[in-house]
């Protein structure tokens, strides 16, 4: 399920960057919106792209660059958080900018495809701006045909969100070869420490979960990693939101997921659903072409009501246990207030048996 279409928690136990991602689609409207999309195998995304585009990186972000914020899918409202998030950039010294329709409303989402697709390209044109993150909800992947992908390619920049902007970083990646990130820009210490080493020193970091509740939220955190099975390896991470990257499959924008390790989150989701979405991951030909394996958190995801049901950890271990890769569940990935910024698209080792991920390369230049 995309962020925000359940009843949020205390604003006190979130981030900025997850608050700026609030969605106020009834949670029955988003299930009808996203359920059947979400669900249904095409046979076309068995076929790997044949022309999967050289990778590119952009240009670490420096102190004083701009960085747009934009909202690809549903709409702001005055009354969001959104300063309270462009204070978390120029905490970090960057001038935050929003797009020319980030207030637009049209249904629920921020304006038109046409609009929100054009906040997008306006910051990719713009020298002045060096990044971008894309807020979720749910609507990214509606823009997807309206960009101008050889305007992105000879314009490289941070491409930075999570949840629903899966599709747009998927997207992006898929048709430029761009390197773009999936984590939730600067907030509270741990996530505004991973955005500096990441985007701004180009440092190759070991992404580790956290031992402890670091002590900056009231509710302790769980960091424990299961491992589903173990042993080492090294390949190019792509992934996200489960939802969103399944709500796409057969499209023209998704990689090649040959030799990959496969990264991926969820939040509000019933375990039936997920095994339902697993499946057609599994039906489409992408678990049996990836090399690795790493599920973050399916934050409030809980078997449901009604006769009998799997855990979500029996769900993982049917579809992934029989592929015999190195595989793990609980990495610091996913709708919690403390995340990993991932570079998708850049290669990374992961241990199973430790629950790290070790990016191979920086993931800016």
């Amino acid at each position: 399920m995309i962020e925000g279409s359940r009843p949020t928690a205390s604003s006190a136990r979130r981030s900025p960057a997850r608050e700026a991602q609030k969605h106020p689609i009834p949670r029955r409207a988003a299930l009808a919106l996203l359920g059947s999309a979400a669900t249904i195998p095409f046979p076309a995304a068995a076929k790997a792209h044949s022309a999967q585009p050289d990778l590119i990186r952009a240009p670490r972000i420096q102190p004083g660059d701009v960085f747009g914020l934009v909202s690809p899918a549903t709409a702001a409202f005055e009354t969001d958080p959104t300063e309270i998030f462009a204070d978390a950039f120029r905490a970090v010294g960057l001038e935050p900018r929003l797009g020319s329709n980030y207030y637009r409303r049209r249904g629920y989402f921020a304006g038109s495809d046409a609009e929100r697709a054009a906040d997008i390209m306006e910051f990719f044109a713009d020298p002045e701006v060096k990044g971008i993150f894309a807020r979720g909800g749910w609507g990214s992947a509606r823009v997807l045909p309206l960009l101008d992908y050889d305007v992105i390619r000879a314009n490289p920049k941070v491409l930075l969100g999570y949840s629903d902007a899966t599709a747009l970083l998927t997207g992006v990646h898929a048709k430029t070869g761009l390197v773009v990130m999936h984590g939730p820009g600067p907030g509270n210490r741990f996530s505004t420490e991973h955005f500096r080493r990441t985007l701004m020193e180009g440092e190759a970091d070991l992404l580790e979960n956290l031992a402890d509740d670091p002590g900056d939220h009231i509710v302790p955190r769980d960091h424990r990693i299961r491992t589903i099975t173990g042993g080492r390896v090294t390949g190019p991470l792509l992934g996200g939101n489960l939802t969103v990257l399944t709500a796409i499959m057969g499209s023209e924008y998704l990689p090649d997921f040959t030799g990959a390790i496969l990264f991926l989150e969820d939040v509000d989701e019933a375990v039936y659903r997920v095994d339902r979405m697993m499946t057609t991951l599994k039906l489409a030909g992408v678990l049996d072409r990836i090399a690795g394996f790493i599920f973050g958190r399916c934050t409030d995801c809980d078997p449901g009501s009604g006769f009998g049901s799997l855990t979500l950890e029996q769900v993982l271990e049917d579809h992934i246990a029989p592929l015999g890769i190195p595989a793990f569940r609980g990495s610091m990935i996913g709708h919690i207030p403390e995340q990993f910024t991932l570079p998708i698209g850049g290669r990374a080792e992961m241990d199973a048996d430790r629950g790290t991920i070790r990016l191979l390369e920086p993931a800016v230049l």
